[in-house]
């Protein structure tokens, strides 16, 4: 079976998004020209085949990715994957010149589960954080993969409020890139590997 990994951006604090649900802390460590990063980044898209998307981290794929020229081959292997957007407003999900995303409008935590059971290699949940909630409180993840930026915003949005309730992790990876980001991987205890 496929498995489903959220893979979010997060401050040292703890937040995913600011109070106004931007994210220009990711910006900052993202793109510093970290090579050993990038190469993490690229090899990973070689694990999913699939990502799915929310409409507001939707919004800002689309205004990125398809046209990301300086991207290079990250960019193609990233516009490439089949795309899911869900979304109970948009009618439609192109993606520039690539092939554009399939709209789940509802039951979005039953399409997924469908999803995974369907052939082909894992998928990627990026960003989202209300789905990311919806998806976590349904017991859909699989991996955790949180990319801790060293900054601090003092308040913002949080992946993991309180309402979110406590979840027991087991550690995979704890990996340290050059310029300071940090990736830790987590598995949610009782899952396998």
């Amino acid at each position: 079976m496929r498995k489903i990994i959220l893979q979010e951006f997060v401050t040292i604090d703890g937040f995913a998004a600011d109070p106004n649900g931007e994210m220009d802390f990711i910006q900052d460590y993202a793109t510093r020209n970290d090579t050993s990063f990038q190469e993490d980044a690229f090899r990973f898209l070689d694990t999913v085949d699939t990502m799915i998307l929310g409409a507001n981290t939707y919004n800002l794929f689309v205004g990125y990715w398809p046209h990301a020229t300086e991207e290079g081959e990250f960019a193609t292997k990233l516009n490439s994957l089949s795309k899911v957007v869900v979304s109970a407003t948009l009618e439609s999900a192109p993606w520039g010149k690539w092939e554009g995303a399939e709209i789940v409008a509802h039951n979005p935590t039953e399409a997924i589960a469908r999803l995974k059971q369907q052939p082909g290699k894992d998928i990627v949940v990026w960003g989202s954080l209300t789905l990311a909630k919806s998806l976590m409180q349904e017991g859909l993840i699989d991996e955790y993969q949180l990319r801790v930026c060293p900054i601090t915003l003092g308040n913002g949005k949080r992946l993991f409020a309180g309402d979110s309730g406590a979840l027991d992790m087991k550690l995979l990876e704890a990996k340290t890139y050059d310029e300071g980001l940090v990736l830790l991987r987590y598995q949610p205890a009782g899952k396998k590997k």
